[in-house]
């Protein structure tokens, strides 16, 4: 798949980006069947803005569950559902269930390695050479030229892996099973060229995060997992998140099945069990859309961060294509986002088998999250959820 085919659907926080490039390029509106009953699932909160627009993603778009968490103006949280949790069963939706969070995983690792600046054990300004002698050397990438920034702020130029190991539709299926360890990522991304050489723009990859985590991994001798589970998850009290073990495919606890879609119009496949080894640091955890806003939450109003190194994480540059509508900006692993009505908000968001989550948060309390339990099928259904996020925040 070429790299211009859709580039605000490859740059958009995908784990399998190249897959769903050449899934959504120049596709209009045609969602795959979804189950054709009624939108609404038994654990309605009340019938207003949010609820309305969530319903319109199953009965329009075609995904089949939704799930999601809003904090209003008001400071009380409300969580909803839409759609059907199993589409063989149609069981409801449950409320706040866990699913996988992709890309979002970037926004923890970006915390840690940032946690450990403050503690003087990572320089942003050294090098990937620095911390991993020899690791990024191949067909003209070279770590001795990419700081640990670059890296955190996608201005490296490294290829993305996920371009070469997912490159059909049919490999969000045929590869839902395979494990990938860490090297085996970024080997991959290195036999391709870079992109463009260190710090000239920003871009998408994955493949930076994955570096991240060993970079983390190094630095501490521990596992990647273990520390954001131990910095961030545990100190914050998120008990539906966690970082699957090796080998782990199943979701523990309530959760809804994930599916994906081959081409538009579609019949929708259960990827619900599968290996998230493909994005580790870069996509890997699990966790309900609640804990993810209070996440959100905790680290834009500065409760995981010392001051210096909260002021350079959310110190952004443009980020073009970042989605397919608006204008972004990117810090260090977390984007800024002007909402339409006014202000704005911050946060990520992921795509991995299975589901697709966007959330914001904004200074002033508000925040929302928004996962579908279903790969999109074209770029429209993509805006839709995004647009689903902005419309919770202004409602």
């Amino acid at each position: 798949m070429s790299h211009t085919a859709v580039p605000t659907r490859r740059r958009t926080f995908s784990i399998v980006g190249g897959a769903l490039a050449a899934l959504t390029a120049g596709t209009a509106l045609a969602a795959p069947s979804a189950f054709a009953g009624p939108a609404e699932a038994p654990h309605r909160v009340r019938a207003d803005a949010v609820q309305q627009r969530i319903d319109r993603l199953v009965s329009e778009d075609g995904f089949p569950g939704v799930l999601a968490s809003v904090r209003g103006t008001d400071g009380r949280v409300r969580d909803y559902t839409a759609g059907v949790a199993d589409l063989k069963t149609h069981r409801p939706v449950p409320r706040d269930a866990r699913v996988r969070i992709g890309s979002n995983t970037k926004t923890f690792t970006a915390v840690v390695a940032m946690q450990l600046v403050g503690e003087g054990r990572i320089d942003l300004n050294a090098t990937v050479e620095h911390y991993l002698p020899g690791v990024v050397q191949a067909k003209g990438n070279d770590g001795s030229k990419i700081t640990v920034h670059q890296l955190l702020q996608q201005m490296s130029g490294l290829p993305d892996y996920d371009d070469v190991i997912f490159t059909k539709p049919q490999d969000l299926v045929d590869k839902v099973h395979s494990y990938f360890e860490p090297r085996r990522l970024v080997d991959a991304a290195l036999t391709q060229a870079p992109e463009f050489g260190p710090g000239e723009k920003w871009q998408y990859s994955n493949t930076n995060y994955i570096l991240a985590g060993l970079i983390i991994e190094r630095v501490t001798e521990r596992p990647v997992g273990e520390e954001i589970t131990r910095r961030i998850i545990e100190p914050l009290g998120l008990r539906d998140t966690y970082w699957p073990g090796v080998g782990e495919q199943s979701l523990r606890g309530r959760h809804p099945q994930g599916y994906v879609a081959t081409a538009p119009g579609a019949p929708w496949i259960d990827v619900t069990r599968m290996d998230p080894s493909l994005g580790w640091s870069a996509g890997q955890l699990v966790a309900s859309p609640g804990d993810l806003r209070t996440f959100f939450e905790a680290l834009i109003g500065g409760k995981l961060l010392k001051p210096a190194q909260q002021a350079a994480m959310l110190k952004t540059v443009p980020a073009p294509g970042f989605e397919p509508t608006g204008d972004w900006q990117y810090g260090l692993g977390v984007a800024r986002h002007p909402l339409p009505c006014g202000g704005y908000a911050w946060g990520h968001g992921g795509d991995i088998q299975g589901f697709e989550t966007r959330n914001l948060v904004t200074t002033d309390g508000r925040s929302a999250v928004v996962a579908v339990t279903g790969l999109p099928t074209s770029e429209e259904m993509l805006t839709h959820v995004t647009d689903t996020v902005d419309a919770a925040l202004c409602a």
